[in-house]
């Protein structure tokens, strides 16, 4: 018995770390660690059930949510915990140009070591 209680414990606390904490529910991260660690087995049974991220489960996050800004097409907005712009206008005008500049320096950068690659 005492080693499925162990094999459970390890187990939560794995996922725990592994988790986001962004999408941990309930209690922050740390209480959830030291939940398992004080109370092994009710703590890693309460883990499983109500503090693990609500994504996990499926394998995938829902990127599709109505009235999340990822739906303006800019993958920088997919990541949990990012709030959703005030100004979704300027902040789409702001993205652009972070692109533009981007790719500018990536065109220059690629110039430039061509030019190394003739000179040497």
């Amino acid at each position: 018995m005492g080693a499925i209680v162990l094999l459970v414990m390890i187990a939560a606390l794995v996922d725990i770390v592994s988790s986001d904490g962004a999408l941990v529910r309930g209690i922050p991260r740390w209480a959830w660690l030291l939940l398992v660690i004080v109370l092994p087995l009710v703590g890693s049974v309460v883990w499983f059930i109500a503090g693990r991220p609500a994504a996990a489960f499926s394998g995938r996050v829902s990127r599709d949510a109505p009235g999340r800004a990822s739906a303006m097409g800019f993958p920088e907005y997919d990541h949990p915990g990012r709030f959703i712009p005030q100004d979704p206008e300027a902040d789409a005008e702001f993205l652009r140009q972070v692109r533009e500049r981007a790719e500018a320096q990536r065109r220059e950068g690629e110039i430039q070591r061509r030019r190394r690659e003739q000179e040497g």
